[in-house]
């Protein structure tokens, strides 16, 4: 590869997956760009000495969003798109667009104050799970099991002083069989896919489910990539739940994490992930 062609890291913390990122650029031999978020300022000019593509490992919702908005503004592309950044890191957009394309997904119904969300619970039936509509790690989701669990979380919502918190966003608890499934997707390709188990409701990697490799069926992928192209492809883990209807799509993220990924399947999700902005640079 050329040594003229450049590849933006933008970045919160230089976590192993950036770390994995850079090893397999430089092993590439391609030039690599840090770009720290805290840092970065955005101008309305195109500034000179530009990366000719930027992935985006920013942990930052907003800072993800309105930085790839101006990466575009200056004609650079991202991985991934702004429209792709803004999409899958919003749950309730999310669950519109799978909704539209016909993918199955749990149970969900979007309330804008808590006593429609009260409504909402009712319409799912207890017990219920309410999430934030940006975040990730399974941070500030609660699953409530009666209207009194739902009476005091919606109650601390509402004294939250984030506009985020003022759309309560309430799906149906899956009884899931003590695991769920994360399906990593790079472009129009299945990297690998691995099991998240754990006790807790939560199968979160980051929350300390324990992790091992599965078998990517031709129902998983073809599912997997349905989902990834509903919110406009590129990085993505595509996060599914073994229900007892089948399988279901609960989330899409953007800027996934993949060191527990790798460890337990042996892929090369770093070099996938160079290979296919490198591809996205030169188009």
């Amino acid at each position: 590869m050329s040594d003229r062609f450049s590849l933006g890291v933008f970045y919160t913390i230089v976590r192993p997956e950036e770390k994995a990122i850079l090893a397999a650029a430089e092993a590439r031999g391609i030039a690599v760009q840090r770009i720290d978020d805290g840092e970065a300022t955005f101008g309305l000019d195109r500034p000179s000495g530009l990366p000719d593509v930027v992935i985006n490992r920013s942990v930052s919702h907003t800072r993800s969003l309105y930085a790839t908005r101006c990466f575009a503004h200056y004609g650079v592309p991202t991985v991934n798109s702004p429209e792709v950044t803004e999409l899958a890191g919003d749950k309730v957009r999310t669950s519109l667009r799978l909704a539209e394309r016909g993918i199955p997904t749990p149970r969900t119904v979007i309330a804008l104050s808590p006593e429609a969300a009260l409504k909402a619970i009712d319409q799912i039936g207890y017990p219920a799970v309410l999430k934030p509509a940006v975040g990730s790690w399974g941070r500030l989701m609660a699953k409530v099991d009666n209207l009194e669990d739902a009476e005091q979380i919606l109650e601390h919502k509402a004294a939250l002083s984030s506009p985020l918190h003022s759309v309560i966003y309430v799906q149906e608890y899956v009884p899931k069989p003590g695991r769920d499934l994360r399906v990593f997707v790079v472009g129009e390709e299945v990297v690998a896919a691995m099991y998240r188990r754990s006790t807790d409701w939560r199968t979160n990697a980051a929350r300390g489910a324990t992790t091992e490799a599965a078998e990517v069926s031709a129902e998983l992928r073809e599912l997997s990539l349905r989902a990834a192209e509903a919110v406009g492809g590129g990085v993505l883990a595509v996060d599914l739940m073994e229900a007892p209807s089948g399988l279901v799509v609960h989330e899409v993220n953007p800027t996934p994490e993949f060191k527990a990924l790798t460890a337990v399947t042996g892929a090369d999700v770093a070099g996938k992930i160079v290979e296919y902005a490198v591809g996205v640079g030169r188009r």
